[in-house]
């Protein structure tokens, strides 16, 4: 199984939109795939109560402190036959729990928006947190999204300027778009709309997803949508 954590400490950056629609990803080329929710607001534990019953299911578990005399075990237990899990992480996670979700993890995606408030507080997050001795000698595999793109705006100079000081690169750039939050109300993913609404989203979020997939088996997968087609085509 593979464990991809969804991870920036300041809220609004897109944690939950590109978690989801990671999932939906996988769920719709029909690989076996777990959300866990971080967040006591159980944003992804409400989008997966709402989806429709024609799209494939994803299971559900939480990872929220638990209030009463359920074991927090319990409701943490991921399916034996899951072969892709996505941590969707809560803002400002520290502590404890973002530990226990960077120790969980294979790889991790952060995405950032393009803000020079909210990349100051991600670049001293990922600089002493994520790059941290320890986090170091995992050698977790990163992402960086660029995620809530202006149309107008398609490179940011400080995000230019954040990438080069961290050494890292940019694995997707993610237009701000409508098409997602249709999605999620809709109780689905960008993958699972039809081409004609939600092609130029899947064509941005492929790249990510690819990404994903490589940290794990690797192996091709065979969609049964013809919007991977699609977009697979574009981006040739």
């Amino acid at each position: 199984m593979n464990t991809t954590l969804v991870l920036n400490p300041k809220g609004g950056s897109g944690k939950t939109t590109i978690a989801l629609n990671l999932a939906s990803y996988f769920a719709s080329v029909n690989v076996p795939t777990t959300v866990m929710d971080y967040d006591p607001q159980g944003s992804s534990l409400n989008w997966l109560r709402v989806r429709p019953p024609h799209v494939n299911k994803i299971h559900g578990v939480s990872g929220a402190r638990q209030k009463g005399t359920r074991l927090r075990s319990v409701a943490m237990h991921v399916p034996a036959e899951s072969r892709q899990l996505i941590i969707d992480a809560p803002a400002g996670a520290s502590g404890t729990v973002l530990q226990e979700m960077l120790d969980r993890a294979s790889c991790i995606i952060l995405p950032v928006t393009p803000s020079c408030i909210d990349l100051h507080a991600t670049f001293n997050f990922t600089r002493e947190v994520l790059q941290s001795p320890r986090m170091r000698a995992r050698n977790l595999p990163l992402a960086v999204v660029a995620n809530k793109v202006r149309r107008s705006m398609p490179r940011y100079q400080p995000l230019d300027w954040f990438l080069e000081e961290l050494g890292l690169t940019l694995t997707a750039r993610l237009i701000d778009s409508d098409v997602y939050l249709k999605a999620v109300e809709a109780g689905c993913g960008i993958f699972e709309m039809p081409s004609s609404v939600s092609l130029a989203e899947c064509q941005q979020f492929m790249p990510l997803a690819e990404w994903v997939q490589g940290q794990g088996t690797g192996r091709p997968l065979r969609p049964d949508r013809n919007v991977y087609e699609l977009a697979r085509g574009a981006q040739r």
